[in-house]
């Protein structure tokens, strides 16, 4: 007998999770970015960008019965190494990994989606280990970015053996992984509709799209990622530092700042 989609279909999410802004802790975004522009799933499946939402992605997790995550896990292994960790195991590896003191690490939401009484049939990571965590605004690492195809039919097999039933778009966007990353929550990717020709849906706003931020972005030198442009002697001419005075090079708390505006 012929039964629904929902009825065959527990109810899976697969978030990727992480911080396109630091390097490869965007891992866990970019693979699923991949993975929803190249499969489409079940109507049961929701692919989610989860960005760094923290405790608000706290009701998705509650609602699903299985829960599939990608990140950047610092296993203590060689770069780029994929490890997967099952069910009650994964919390302990999710760790408390904030990039800023208002951010909620992934383990705490696991343990508020417990205490409210959530009782998965499934929780799967799927982690790899990141080279590089503290490059504000740079790339993933080659030999990270490589194991994106891994992970992927990695995740593909899982789902399937879960009844996600994946299927390969046979459309895709040109602009590979070029969904968008992280932290708008954004939800219902693949299984939205099955119509292979119909527009691959956004999972999240454009702003930091794939090929916008590594084909758009500006040098890291334009960009200014090592400082303030207003206290670089590259940048204002004067050798001997800050309008040409070396004691006050790097500014001052009170007065460098506005100071050296004035002074434009």
């Amino acid at each position: 007998m012929k039964t629904d989609d929902h009825e065959a279909t527990p109810s899976i999410l697969v978030l990727g999770i992480g911080n396109v802004l630091w390097a490869d802790e965007g891992f866990g975004v970019r693979a699923v970015e991949a993975l929803h522009q190249r499969y489409t799933f079940a109507e049961a499946v929701t692919v989610m960008d989860g960005g760094t939402q923290g405790l608000y992605l706290l009701p998705y997790v509650q609602s699903c019965e299985c829960l599939l995550v990608i990140d950047a896990i610092d296993y203590g292994l060689a770069p780029g190494s994929v490890h997967v960790v099952r069910d009650d195991a994964v919390p302990s590896f999710m760790g408390a990994k904030k990039m800023s003191l208002h951010q909620t690490g992934f383990q705490e939401v696991l343990a508020a989606a417990q205490l409210l009484g959530w009782q998965p049939q499934r929780v799967m990571l799927v982690g790899v280990q990141p080279s590089v965590l503290d490059d504000y605004g740079g790339s993933l690492r080659p030999e990270i970015a490589a194991r994106i195809d891994e992970v992927i039919r990695l995740v593909v097999d899982e789902l399937a053996s879960w009844g996600a039933r994946p299927e390969l778009r046979s459309q895709q966007s040109p602009e590979h992984g070029s969904q968008h990353s992280p932290g708008h929550g954004s939800h219902r990717g693949p299984g939205h509709s099955r119509d292979h020709q119909a527009p691959i849906a956004e999972l999240a706003p454009s702003a930091l799209a794939l090929h916008h931020y590594e084909n758009l972005r500006p040098s890291p030198r334009d960009a200014c990622r090592v400082g303030d442009p207003r206290f670089l002697a590259r940048d204002l001419g004067h050798p001997d530092g800050a309008h040409g005075d070396p004691s006050r090079e790097a500014g001052s708390e009170r007065d460098g700042v506005a100071d050296s505006v004035a002074k434009e």
